[in-house]
């Protein structure tokens, strides 16, 4: 009868936020979908630990149970606040660590999640062939199997939210110097050893500490660098998150300069404006942000560096992203024009799926491309033979550096993504950590 009552319950309860959100908030019906799912999966997972969770005291079961369903009111919470006042104006702290637990703890269901799953799939499977009308639940060291695999269930979703709290805190900040030599033959004289440090993905929006800003301006200027390129995203939804940043970010010295692109969150399509005028004005203020740190912003543009009477072309193209939900401003034939004749010709674009589909087949070829957008999923793991991140299964390239032929001239290109130096979604990083490149250009080896 308890189950009955609380289905029922359950039911009343999603129909009448689903009719709230429609008749209100319409814009804000596209995530109801997926907190059904992940409410059901809530409920499976809660059935299956019930006996545990309340086999002792009342109290203790209370409390449980209150910390087992919190990521699922965080979560409804967060989507009913924001149609009142909008998740993207939250203070930037609070709006972190909110969405960060809200992760967390899903991530950590998902192991005990996946298990008892596949576990009751076989059972399920079992009893409809009729393999297991005789058979009792086997026993692993005098436990049966289904308790085993609760007892791992609980083991790993520990293990995951201590590790996934342990990058919010401590790996968020913990930058790496990836160092990286790329020969290109074409090289002019006068550009042997060119330093080119590389930044991507900063995020400002997501950005807690002015120290750590400080210490990787710092890094950058150490790696005393020739020119420095800044692939996109830098805020997350709208300019004004770059103003408390920008005197650190003024420190940054290259020798030739800075040059930068947008990314995909630079746009501001990922906020709800009041009107047309107000996000057209919010553009605006990312040139002008772009301008007052002296960055050289190359919007489908390009600038031809001289040193001595050698040449080099640094081109840079607005977002193109493969994916429907990504802009396709990208225009390669005219940022190149007047630079087409220039031996060695470099790229800014953001999402590194533009040269896949697009860079690869475009002449003349474009020598050395750099992206970022992919994170890495800020998630993963790399050691020396193995490099895993779920980033690999959404792009093709999607860390360091990769070579392919031009599919028109056969003329090898080089793409490198850095992982970036910030964070978005989740505050933090596991395994695949903020990313400074160097990338050294030499004629030959």
């Amino acid at each position: 009868m308890k189950k009955v009552i609380f289905i029922i319950f359950s039911l009343i309860f999603f129909v009448l936020i689903y009719l709230f959100l429609i008749s209100f908030y319409p814009k804000n019906t596209g995530m109801f979908p997926m907190i059904v799912i992940l409410y059901i999966l809530d409920v499976y997972l809660y059935w299956v630990y019930k006996n545990n969770i309340w086999s002792r005291t009342r109290r203790r079961g209370l409390v449980i149970s209150f910390v087992y369903w919190l990521p699922m009111l965080m979560l409804i919470s967060m989507i009913l606040v924001s149609t009142y006042y909008p998740y993207e104006d939250w203070g930037r702290k609070f709006k972190n660590y909110f969405v960060g637990f809200i992760l967390i703890g899903y991530l950590s269901k998902l192991v005990p999640l996946a298990l008892m799953l596949i576990s009751d799939l076989l059972m399920l499977i079992r009893r409809m062939t009729g393999k297991n009308r005789k058979k009792k639940d086997s026993k692993v060291k005098g436990i049966t199997r289904s308790e085993f695999l609760k007892k791992v269930g609980l083991v790993t979703g520990g293990l995951v939210f201590g590790t996934f709290t342990l990058g919010m805190f401590k790996w968020i900040y913990d930058f790496r110097v990836r160092k990286k030599i790329v020969v290109l033959p074409e090289l002019p004289e006068n550009f042997q050893g060119f330093r080119i440090v590389q930044l991507s993905d900063i995020h400002l929006g997501s950005w807690l500490s002015m120290n750590e800003m400080k210490e990787a301006v710092q890094i950058v200027n150490d790696l005393n660098p020739d020119v420095v390129f800044f692939t996109g995203d830098l805020v997350n939804y709208s300019t004004d998150e770059a103003y408390p940043f920008m005197e650190v970010l003024d420190k940054i010295e290259a020798r030739y300069g800075v040059y930068s692109t947008l990314g995909n969150h630079d746009y501001g399509d990922y906020k709800r404006w009041k009107s047309a005028e107000a996000k057209e004005k919010n553009m605006e203020e990312m040139y002008a942000v772009h301008r007052k740190l002296g960055w050289h912003l190359l919007n489908n543009q390009n600038k031809v560096l001289k040193i001595g009477n050698d040449k080099l072309a640094i081109i840079g193209v607005e977002n193109w992203g493969s994916m429907r939900r990504f802009q396709k401003y990208g225009d390669l034939s005219v940022a190149i024009k007047g630079a087409e004749d220039i031996p060695v010709k470099l790229l800014l674009s953001h999402d590194p799926s533009h040269w896949q589909k697009k860079v690869l087949d475009f002449v003349p070829a474009i020598d050395l491309t750099f992206a970022g957008h992919t994170h890495g999923a800020q998630f993963g793991i790399e050691v020396p033979g193995m490099r895993w991140s779920p980033s690999q299964y959404i792009y093709k390239y999607w860390a360091g550096l990769y070579q392919e032929k031009n599919r028109k001239t056969q003329k090898t290109q080089y793409l490198y993504v850095n992982r970036g130096l910030g964070a978005i979604g989740y505050p933090g990083r596991v395994g695949i950590l903020p990313e400074i490149t160097l990338v050294e250009l030499q004629k030959d080896n």
